[in-house]
């Protein structure tokens, strides 16, 4: 997984980068959170680790521009802190974070985290594509929009969007139905 790591502390952001390799993951460091920030709208990670406090921007705050985002795909969210994790908690989940790993991270703990993360987001976009799908009757081409509830086509996506609609024929119908008419009704006025 494409992952964003931001720490401030060289030493930290290096070893645990290694760590994050080894486990087979393309990491992205940072050294602070505008970094962090500037390098998330560049290269839209699956997950971002971050450090709690950091010079000029903290773990939450970043945590709350990446939520005001509003990308379409999901970015999984895990801060590290040596703070006591019940007195940051509410604090961090208020700001959108996923999970909380205690600083020195275990890598052990870390990897399972990450797998968990990994769920989340294939999930996420399974839900995407789902939601994406319209049911649509094959013989009328009216889409469900409610149980029981049926509407044209074009009805749907004009009142869904700024799209007009002008009608004609494919080549394909005009062949197999409008020709073949055409052609029968000039039978007529010939006999």
């Amino acid at each position: 997984m494409k992952t964003l790591l931001v720490e401030d502390d060289v030493v930290t952001r290096r070893v645990l980068a290694a760590q994050l390799r080894k486990l087979g993951h393309e990491v992205i460091e940072a050294e602070d959170g505008e970094e962090g920030c500037r390098k998330f709208r560049e290269c839209r990670p699956q997950v971002v680790i971050t450090d709690w406090m950091m010079p000029s921007m903290d773990g939450p705050s970043l945590c709350r521009i990446i939520r005001a985002e509003g990308s379409p795909e999901y970015t999984y969210v895990i801060i590290l802190t040596a703070l006591d994790r019940k007195a940051g908690y509410t604090e961090g989940m208020n700001a959108g974070a996923d999970d909380f790993v205690t600083k020195p991270a275990d890598v052990t703990e870390l990897n399972v985290r990450l797998r968990v993360a990994e769920r989340i987001v294939r999930l996420q976009h399974e839900v995407r594509q789902l939601e994406g799908l319209l049911p649509i009757c094959p013989k009328c081409k009216r889409i469900r929009v409610a149980e029981g509830q049926w509407e044209q086509v074009e009805r749907y996506i004009t009142k869904r969007s700024v799209a007009q609609f002008s009608h004609g024929i494919c080549p394909e119908c005009y062949a197999s139905i409008v020709q073949p008419q055409l052609d029968a009704l000039k039978g007529k006025r010939s006999a």
